[in-house]
């Protein structure tokens, strides 16, 4: 998911920053077409990614933002994964049948892999993550898919098999979850885990160290079952603003980072940028979104969710602070999926329409000073969002522009994202709220929408509570027939529509720039993340060394 830090590097820091970690070699020169190592596939080097935001745990079953996901997902492996065409595929597992019935899946696990501190991993391991994630005590937002299980079993050592309590379509979807290592973590509290900041999984990485606020390093695990990586260290350096961020990409302070619209559009159109960096553009599955604290009265009748949602000029968004690069989104899900319904209610910008929503639900300028008020109240309430993201600061200013022409006072709070995420969202201190999912292909959103899921560190923060909603959830998860699924999720977004727990603003682009030193990268349906492994930097153009 995206809910998607604290000290920003300047230039002159720069060398400084890996003294502790590799050396820098001299600036490569550029080889020429008879070059035996031009293009040959080779290991080293590191790859440098800038990020906004620092992590907040490592261990994959109590990660619920983006920043830790990405750490979390080098260094663990799930049972399964999605490959570059979103199709399902072997990780931990090599292989699996599913019964008849549909109601239990038997994984067989690869042999001989081990853990980073050379412990043997088995399916004690698996069985030790299920039982974890279920224990009431282990704060995740992930129980729900594996409290549909009924057994759980090892029939030996590479073998784990689950039974389901009745047809559950994201079942094999949920094993991609990280499996944890149990003779690290039994008998333990996992928060208080020294997992949380010093790793130990099965994947291409290993954890190497985290500076708060300033990077987290990882080094490649020589022992990986899935083989080598070509890269040898992968550098998470945290920048959080994003003009900083685009200065350190241009300087060689930074190999990677997600340009903004303005960036994609403006900034990098030139010769020289294109001279040493590649971009990549894509539909996500992520979208972004003005939640509302459904606890909050003014946000309790739905007339005045309505409004807002009327009040605010989506195009203008997409145009003004997108550069056109995103979809206008009407509900959670991507518009070129199988469960997208097209035939939901819209909400075209029409302020007169909004004005007189809340004239019903009681709001008026008594007092003639251009907010309205209710009971004596005027209507103003505080948007929060996170530092350093500038797409969303801008969306949050175009919002609190509108509203004020209907006569809402928005005032907005940018916050630093660890503090934004546990002392804010997690513990429910806002009123209204700009942020991001990101999503995957399974349209199972139980987690995010279901009356269930609201306690602190769940998904449903904005404490949406519908009764068809959550049986129109629990149907699409408990079939396997795919028009039944279609026409729960049909009429999920028709309600979720009507209700407007969240104004859904827009579905945007990824537009990731790499420098092109580094090779083997294939845009798929996936992305382009899904590879990382295969990526390489030829010899003569290698920048560090160890």
């Amino acid at each position: 998911m995206t809910k998607k830090s604290a000290a920003i590097f300047g230039v002159v820091l720069l060398a400084g920053l890996f003294l502790s970690a590799c050396q820098k070699k001299s600036a490569p020169q550029k080889a020429g077409p008879a070059g035996p190592d031009a293009e040959t596939p080779a290991s080293g080097d590191a790859i440098i990614v800038g990020s906004i935001g620092d992590a907040s745990t490592l261990i994959p079953i109590l990660v619920s933002d983006t920043a830790s996901g990405e750490i979390a997902g080098l260094i663990y492996n799930g049972l399964i994964k999605y490959d570059q065409n979103l199709n399902i595929v072997g990780d931990l597992a090599q292989s699996w049948e599913v019964s008849k019935d549909g109601l239990t899946i038997t994984f067989h696990l690869r042999p001989g892999i081990k853990w980073q501190d050379g412990k043997p991993f088995s399916a004690e391991d698996v069985l030790f993550t299920y039982q974890t994630i279920i224990d009431p005590r282990t704060p995740t937002a992930y129980a729900s898919a594996f409290l549909e299980v009924r057994e759980a079993k090892i029939p030996d050592s590479n073998t784990f098999q689950v039974t389901y309590k009745q047809p559950f379509a994201p079942a094999l979807d949920s094993w991609g979850v990280g499996i944890i290592p149990k003779h690290l973590l039994a008998s333990q509290d996992i928060t208080k885990s020294p997992l949380n900041r010093n790793p130990v999984g099965t994947g291409f990485y290993r954890f190497a160290g985290w500076k708060t606020g300033e990077k987290i390093e990882l080094s490649f695990n020589p022992d990986c079952f899935a083989g080598r990586p070509y890269i040898d260290r992968y550098i998470y350096r945290i920048i959080p603003d994003q003009a900083t961020m685009f200065l350190e990409l241009l300087s060689g302070g930074v190999d990677e980072m997600g340009l903004t619209p303005l960036q994609y559009a403006r900034q990098s159109e030139n010769a020289k940028f294109r001279e040493n960096y590649k971009r990549y553009r894509y539909l996500t599955f992520s979208y972004s979104y003005l939640g509302f604290n459904l606890k909050d009265p003014r946000f309790a009748d739905k007339r005045v969710r309505q409004a807002i949602a009327y009040a605010i000029d989506k195009k203008e968004i997409i145009d003004g602070v997108l550069f056109g690069l995103g979809v206008e989104a009407t509900g959670p899900y991507r518009p070129d999926t199988w469960y997208y319904n097209p035939s939901v209610k819209k909400y075209p910008y029409d302020p007169e329409q909004a004005r007189r929503l809340l004239q019903e639900a009681g709001y008026q300028d008594r007092n003639n000073d251009g907010i309205l008020d209710k009971d004596g109240q005027p209507f103003e309430f505080t948007l929060i969002t996170n530092q350093g993201n500038i797409t969303r600061s801008r969306t949050a200013e175009i919002i609190q522009r509108r509203l004020k022409k209907i006569g809402i006072s928005v005032k907005i709070r940018i916050l630093e994202w660890s503090a934004f995420l546990n002392e804010f969202v997690d513990k429910r201190r806002f009123e209204a709220v700009i942020l991001g999912w990101a999503m995957g292909p399974e349209p199972d959103q139980f987690d995010i929408w279901h009356s269930s899921k609201t306690k602190e560190k769940e998904f449903n923060f904005v404490t949406f509570a519908n009764p068809e909603a959550d049986r129109l959830l629990e149907e699409g998860r408990h079939t396997f027939d795919l028009e039944k699924r279609k026409r729960a999720y049909f009429r999920l977004q028709e309600i979720l529509a009507e209700e407007q727990p969240y104004v859904f603003l827009y579905y945007a682009q990824a537009l990731p720039a790499i420098h092109k030193r580094f090779r083997g990268i294939e845009p798929a349906p996936a992305g382009i993340a899904y590879n990382f492994e295969k990526w390489y930097v030829p010899k003569p153009f290698q920048r560090y060394s160890w």
